[in-house]
C-alpha cells in the first residue's frame, strides 16, 4: 500500500511556502502533486522583523529554552539517583514546560511553553512528550486547564460530586459530577498565589507568604476588593483560562493607583496582602457556587494548600462543604500536576486523547503533545 508524505519548506527568501505530496514506493521519490502558497505582506513583514532581532527577546527566549531544559534534566538525574533506576527503566517524560505566553483569544490564538524537549530527551536519553497545550488550541480549545482530564480519571466517584481546586500561580477548578453520564467540567478561576507572591516579593523580598501570616495580619479592604472583582475575566462564561499576561503586578498597581486617587490615601501593605488573599478565596468560591453548588467535597491541591489564611477563608466561604487536601486521597498536593503530566505522557504514547472538550472548549478530543524519542537502540 502506498505511503504518502507531505513535505513543507519556506526558505530564507520568504517568497512562498512550498508543499509537495510524494511517495517512495520504489525507494526513489515520486512527486504526486505540489503547490506554492505566497506569504501575505503582513506575515512576511512580521517574519522579517523577527529575523532582524539581534540581542533582544528572541535570543533571550532561545537561550532560556535550552537552559531550562538542562535544569529539567538535572532534576530528573537527581530523581533517578534517589530511586536507583536508570533511563532505560523509564517509558517517557511528560514535560509541561514553562509558559511564557498564553493568548487563547484573538484571531490567531497561541500558547508558548519553553524547556526544549529535544535537549531534555538528548540529555536524559528518555523519550519526552511535550508541547501539550497547542493541539487542543488547534482544535478550537483554550489549551488549558489540562489537569481536569487527569482528575476525572483518578478522582471521580459516583456517590458524591467533587470539586478539585488547584491553587498554583493561577487557580482552577475541576467539577466531577456524581452522575456518570455528566461530563466533567473545569476552568481557571483567576489568580491563585501569583499576586500574593508578587506583592510580598516586591515589599518584603520573600518568595511567598509562608502560611499566609502576612495576609492574616491585615484586614480586607472592601473597596479595593470590589474594584478588583469587576475585572471582566471573573464574569466570563467558561471555557476560560488565564495567566500572568492578565494577572500581574501591573494589574494590581493599576487598581492601587485608582484606589489612591479615589480615596486620597494609600492602603497599608498588610491590608493589601489580606485583600489579595481574599480575592483568591472569593473568586474560587464564586466559581464553585455558580457552577457546582451541589458539590459535597472540595479537594485542594497546589501550593495554596499550605496557605493557612487562604484555606481558612475558603472553608468559611464554602460553608457546609467539606474542604480537604488531596493528601487525604493519597496524592501529594505539591505533586498533583507533575503526576498529571506523567499521565498525559502515558495517554499520548498510547495514542489516547488527553483533553476534555467540556473543559477547554475544543471541538473534539485530541491526542496531546509531541513525542521526542530518547536513546535510539542500535
Amino acid at each position: 500500500m502506498t505511503e504518502r508524505y507531505i513535505g513543507l519548506m519556506s526558505g530564507t527568501s520568504l517568497d512562498a511556502i512550498d508543499a509537495v505530496l510524494v511517495h517512495f514506493d520504489s525507494g526513489y521519490p515520486s512527486v504526486i502533486s505540489s503547490h506554492s502558497e505566497s506569504f501575505p505582506d503582513t506575515l512576511r513583514s512580521n517574519l522579517l522583523a523577527l529575523n532582524r532581532s539581534r540581542a533582544g527577546e528572541i535570543n533571550r527566549m532561545g537561550g532560556t529554552d535550552v537552559e531550562l531544559a538542562q535544569l529539567y534534566a538535572t532534576a530528573i538525574e537527581a530523581l533517578l539517583a534517589q530511586t536507583g533506576l536508570s533511563a532505560s527503566d523509564i517509558s517517557a517524560i511528560g514535560s509541561h514546560g514553562q509558559t511564557i505566553r498564553h493568548q487563547p483569544g484573538g484571531p490567531y490564538p497561541f500558547t508558548l511553553q519553553i524547556g526544549d524537549p529535544n535537549t531534555l530527551a538528548e540529555l536524559t536519553g528518555i523519550t519526552t512528550v511535550a508541547d501539550f497545550r497547542r493541539r487542543d488550541m488547534a482544535a478550537g480549545g483554550q489549551g488549558a486547564p489540562l489537569m481536569p482530564a487527569f482528575h476525572d480519571a483518578v478522582l471521580r466517584v459516583h456517590d458524591e460530586t467533587r470539586v478539585i481546586v488547584n491553587i498554583g500561580g493561577m487557580a482552577n477548578i475541576t467539577i466531577l459530577p456524581a452522575d456518570p453520564d455528566a461530563s466533567a467540567t473545569g476552568f481557571d478561576t483567576g489568580p491563585g498565589n501569583v499576586l500574593m507572591d508578587s506583592y510580598i516579593r516586591a515589599h518584603q523580598r520573600k518568595a511567598y507568604d509562608k502560611g499566609g501570616h502576612w495576609a492574616a495580619s491585615g484586614k480586607v479592604n472592601d473597596v479595593l476588593l470590589t474594584r478588583m472583582l469587576k475585572d471582566r475575566f471573573f464574569k466570563t462564561i467558561p471555557p476560560k483560562s488565564t495567566g500572568r499576561e492578565q494577572f500581574n503586578m501591573r494589574w494590581l498597581e493599576r487598581h492601587l493607583k485608582a484606589y489612591d486617587k479615589r480615596m486620597g490615601k494609600r492602603i497599608i501593605r498588610k491590608h493589601v496582602q489580606a485583600t489579595l488573599c481574599e480575592l483568591t478565596a472569593v473568586t474560587i468560591n464564586d466559581a464553585i457556587t455558580q457552577y457546582a453548588n451541589d458539590a459535597d467535597t472540595v479537594i485542594v491541591c497546589g501550593g495554596g494548600v499550605h496557605n493557612t489564611a487562604l484555606m481558612f477563608r475558603l472553608q468559611c466561604l464554602l460553608d457546609d462543604k467539606q474542604l480537604l487536601s488531596s493528601e487525604d486521597y493519597g496524592i501529594d498536593p505539591d505533586m498533583m500536576e507533575a503526576i498529571g503530566f506523567a499521565w498525559l505522557a502515558k495517554q499520548t504514547l498510547a495514542i489516547q486523547p488527553g483533553n476534555l472538550p467540556s473543559v477547554t472548549g475544543a471541538r473534539h478530543p485530541v491526542v496531546l503533545g509531541g513525542i521526542y524519542p530518547g536513546s535510539v537502540l542500535s
